[in-house]
């Protein structure tokens, strides 16, 4: 007895256990492989990468901070050259020339100043005047442009405290200063031109600019001191600390330090002219994946292990699944309907058992598949006869009502028009005792409906149809259209502050007609679309303006009518771009529905 136990044991686990065994091997070996192959791979590739890309980002910011002082050195020029070296400062004043290129540089420049040789001030833009008492000849961007009178020289980061009255004093700047020749009369003597840059601008600069994940990038002049820094704020607080004194000392190019306990990579990168030093600082554990060579070493990795996977997979399945394939004829034969196939038995004991299992639910179905056809063909005609039946007699009415005023109004032509278009439209509606109709009546019916709104609402429907193929001996289910239009003009074009328009296509692909109605009314949520499919909205039968046949209605007969879902779509792109409804009619032959269309 437990001998017939253990054996009905492993034979009940015999297929979980191989494909439990088989693919927890390769997966393990393929994790390993990939792990072990990833690892080789970027140890060897880590500092490489990153040095390159660090290399490139901190050049390409030395080149906007090269270009950003250049432009302000044209500026000192154009100040000099321009407006400085001819102008009689004793007999003419060049403040409007330095105006002039002060409005045309202030987004990077605070303050263009003029001093002669004892630190009197000559001209301003925009101070007018310096602080009194105040003598500027001991500042080191005033002594400096004296001393070495052929350079210009740049200052380290300072407030300027200076000027009096200026909206500009107290800012954080970054003086520019050279040695001007001032001519006043016959003499001519030296002085000193003051350009006091932004230090906002130059920081802008760096905003943003990180070399990978804690990475950052700070300026240093000549002489170590920090210029910019991200954190500058901490590190003059005391609450963190940069080894600028040491890259200072740096050449260009990369460099491996070790500060405060952690290995990290620093790219150098010199500034022309000035001295200043842009610094980049990056994490040594930091990998970048970015670069093509390892995405392309990972690619072939993972390439190589689905090979692997796929021929271990293969042999697999050609030993499990051989017994499935053969049920899986014998199931295919089964539903395609003939349910007096033999059922293949064999293989495992799983396979076995299944094909038993199926054989006899085939003989359960044969025996009761008479009766639940029977009892769905009956079901269904009286679900559809019910759906067929909807209308709105209110609708009728008010209808009714309109060719009165028509008849009172008009002329006997028009009215007579009106009352043959509504006899004809709700003749059709009417047919009580036929579940489907032409598609050439169901666009008929439309036109009739839209004839009889705009004789009621003074022709503000404005309505067009493209039908590119023949549709009359297409055959759907009577009164589709119609709900669809209606429900375009009470829901999307009503009431809108723009002329509404509905626009209703029919065209024929290789296996079904898209018929499609367009407006560019109110449009609808993607709630309110997946509400109307899931038939969750429900139309009300006693608007006047209503046939009573909604959404839900037609959505169900389709369904009822071939035997499927999802022949309704809906799309919109929201509040006030319009909805468009999409029906798909099937070209198929069938014992109920025979088409054959001629598009």
């Amino acid at each position: 007895m437990n001998k017939k136990k253990n054996g009905k044991r492993i034979h009940n686990n015999s297929i979980r256990y191989t494909i439990f065994t088989y693919f927890t091997v390769t997966a393990l070996a393929a994790s390993l492989l990939i792990t072990f192959s990833i690892y080789q791979r970027l140890s060897s590739q880590v500092s490489e990468t990153v040095m390159e890309e660090n290399q490139s980002l901190i050049g390409q910011v030395a080149r906007s901070v090269e270009s950003y002082l250049r432009t302000v050195m044209k500026l000192s020029d154009s100040l000099y050259y321009g407006a400085v070296k001819n102008a009689d400062l004793s007999s003419e004043s060049i403040n409007s020339e330095i105006t002039l290129l002060y409005d045309n540089n202030k987004d990077n420049v605070d303050n263009i100043a003029l001093f002669s040789q004892d630190g009197t001030l000559k001209e301003a833009v925009p101070a007018a005047r310096i602080k009194t008492n105040l003598d500027v000849t001991g500042d080191g961007w005033f002594s400096n442009a004296l001393e070495k009178t052929e350079n210009q020289h740049f200052s380290n980061p300072h407030v300027q405290y200076i000027f009096d009255g200026n909206e500009s004093q107290y800012r954080w700047v970054i003086s520019l200063s050279r040695a001007v020749e001032l001519t006043e009369g016959t003499s001519t003597a030296q002085g000193v031109l003051l350009v006091d840059l932004s230090y906002s601008s130059l920081a802008h600069l760096f905003e943003g600019v990180t070399t990978g994940t804690g990475g950052y990038v700070y300026l240093i002049s000549s002489d170590g001191e920090i210029l910019y820094h991200p954190k500058i704020q901490l590190i003059d607080s005391g609450r963190v600390s940069e080894n600028h004194l040491t890259a200072a000392g740096y050449k260009d190019g990369n460099h491996l330090e070790k500060f405060e306990g952690r290995e990290r990579i620093i790219t150098v990168k010199s500034v022309g002219y000035t001295g200043w030093k842009v610094v980049g600082v990056t994490p040594k554990n930091v990998v970048s994946l970015n670069s093509i060579k390892t995405r392309l070493f990972i690619i072939f990795l993972i390439t190589l292990i689905l090979f692997i996977l796929t021929i271990i997979n293969s042999y697999i399945s050609s030993r499990i699944t051989n017994p499935i394939k053969e049920l899986e004829k014998s199931v295919g034969i089964l539903e395609e309907g003939n349910l007096e196939t033999p059922v293949y038995i064999g293989g495992s004991y799983e396979i076995q058992h299944l094909g038993t299992s199926i054989n006899n639910m085939a003989r359960q179905i044969r025996v009761l598949m008479n009766d639940i056809v029977t009892e769905h063909e009956a079901k269904r005609k009286q679900e559809f006869d019910t759906l067929q039946s909807q209308i709105n007699p209110h609708f009728l009415f008010n209808s009714l009502n309109a060719g009165v005023q028509l008849a009172m109004m008009e002329d006997a032509e028009k009215t007579s028009v009106f009352v043959e278009k509504m006899a004809d439209f709700f003749r059709y509606n009417v047919k009580k005792g036929e579940e489907d109709a032409t598609l050439e009546e169901e666009l008929e019916a439309v036109d009739n409906y839209i004839y009889i709104l705009n004789v009621r609402f003074a022709g503000d429907i404005h309505f067009s149809k493209k039908v590119e193929c023949d549709v009359g001996n297409v055959r759907v289910p009577s009164m589709i259209l119609q709900p669809v239009v209606e429900n375009a003009v009470n829901h999307g074009i009503r009431n809108i502050d723009w002329e509404g328009h509905i626009n209703l296509s029919v065209e024929q692909w290789d296996d079904h007609i898209e018929i499609s109605v367009r407006d560019n009314g109110l449009g609808m949520t993607r709630e309110q679309i997946e509400r109307v499919l899931s038939k969750k909205v429900h139309s009300s039968a006693g608007e006047g303006d209503s046939t009573g046949i909604g959404m839900n209605n037609v959505i169900s007969r389709l369904e009822l009518y071939y035997e499927r879902d999802g022949l309704m779509e809906i799309y919109s792109e929201g509040e006030g771009m319009g909805t468009e409804v999409v029906i798909n009619i099937p070209l198929e032959r069938s014992e109920k529905n025979v088409q054959n269309p001629a598009c």
